[in-house]
């Protein structure tokens, strides 16, 4: 297991059963990047792969 994988553990294990919006998980990105700008390059990455998921050009 990679160290970034205990996060995504954690998120599930606590929050797993939630339900969100698209608009909710964007906000959160951006008060991610806000409070912790120098991860704004990986965020903003992350973020245009999940919006271009279902995108068959890419």
């Amino acid at each position: 297991m990679y160290f970034t994988d205990r996060g995504i553990e954690e998120l599930e294990k606590r929050r797993g059963d939630e339900e969100v919006t698209l608009a909710w998980l964007a906000e959160r990105l951006q008060e991610f990047t806000d409070t912790f700008p120098e991860f704004e390059v990986p965020v903003e990455r992350f973020a245009t792969w999940l919006a271009r998921l279902d995108d068959p050009e890419d």
